[in-house]
């Protein structure tokens, strides 16, 4: 492996701790020995560009500082090659690092995990989902869960996460279950109606929600969560199950595995890794070993 080693981060991630986490991240690097280059964006293209750029250019590894969105922006650049990705979580999220048992806001404990990876030569090779052009690695996201992702984003108040629960209790007044059309692999396509359809790579997404609580990253298979068709009563009984993963034995809640599935609804927008898909119709599908993880 090169010396050559690239700090990909995102400063304003987690309220400005990205900012603070590059420097320990980049001295820890320097001090083992490694020669650091730093790359980031105005915004997300120009940001994967310069990632991208790095990683054809032959960087030992790719080092992402900063929470979900920079993660799958550093995924987008390593899948598919052998530079492994490092995984520095700051932000506010941090669903990937959780699921790959990787250091939570400690840019101390994160660098140390990373140094500690590129001397002794330590990834793990995890699958990745892959929606037309977009690899993800936790969780895409369909229904109430991502029109909440939807009318939050519209906010501009309150601050931070909480315009997420604000929107959450609005969405929840006029919520209808949703008719979907899904087809898991070469099955046949159903409708169902349900509150959410979650496709996992990852357990958990929202920052520690298990809504795919099963789902391992080394399996070639989705685990597909569908909520269905419930009341708002019940949603509210089972949706604080979501961060423990007991709602997974709720009657309303079925588990399918699959290795590729189309999803169809209208009106849905999908979300991959907390980012904006696009609008329902979305086939995704699981790829086998995409990436390596620096991991202990």
């Amino acid at each position: 492996m090169t010396s050559d080693i690239t700090v990909f981060v995102n400063p304003t991630a987690g309220r400005g701790r990205g900012a603070k986490a590059a420097p320990v991240v980049t001295e820890a690097l320097r001090d083992a020995g490694y020669e650091v280059a730093t790359v980031q964006g105005s915004d997300a293209a120009t940001a994967l560009a310069g990632a991208r750029e790095a990683v054809a250019a032959g960087t030992g590894a790719l080092i992402s500082v900063g929470g979900d969105g920079m993660a799958a922006l550093a995924l987008q650049a390593v899948a598919g090659t052998e530079v492994p990705v490092g995984i520095v979580a700051v932000g506010t999220g941090n669903d990937f690092a959780r699921a790959t048992g990787l250091p939570v806001r400690d840019p101390a404990a994160a660098a140390e995990v990373v140094v500690g990876a590129l001397e002794s030569g330590s990834t793990r090779a995890i699958d990745l989902g892959m929606a037309g052009d977009t690899y993800f690695g936790t969780v895409l996201a369909s229904g109430f869960d991502s029109r909440v992702n939807d009318r939050g984003n519209r906010m501009s108040w309150p601050p931070g996460r909480f315009k997420y629960d604000v929107a959450m209790v609005a969405e929840l007044a006029s919520f209808r279950p949703i008719p979907y059309r899904m087809r898991l692999d070469d099955g046949p396509e159903t409708e169902i109606e349900a509150t959410l359809v979650a496709v996992g790579n990852g357990p958990s997404y929202g920052g520690g929600m298990r809504i795919c609580h099963e789902a391992r990253m080394d399996d070639g298979l989705f685990d597909i969560t569908v909520v269905g068709r419930c009341s708002r009563r019940t949603l509210l009984r089972v949706f604080p199950r979501v961060y423990k993963g007991t709602h997974l034995t709720h009657p309303a809640v079925t588990v399918h595995r699959a290795a590729r599935v189309s999803l169809s609804a209208a009106d849905v927008t999908g979300y991959a890794d907390g980012e904006p898909l696009g609008p329902l119709p979305l086939t995704a599908e699981c790829v086998p070993g995409a990436a390596r993880v620096l991991v202990r």
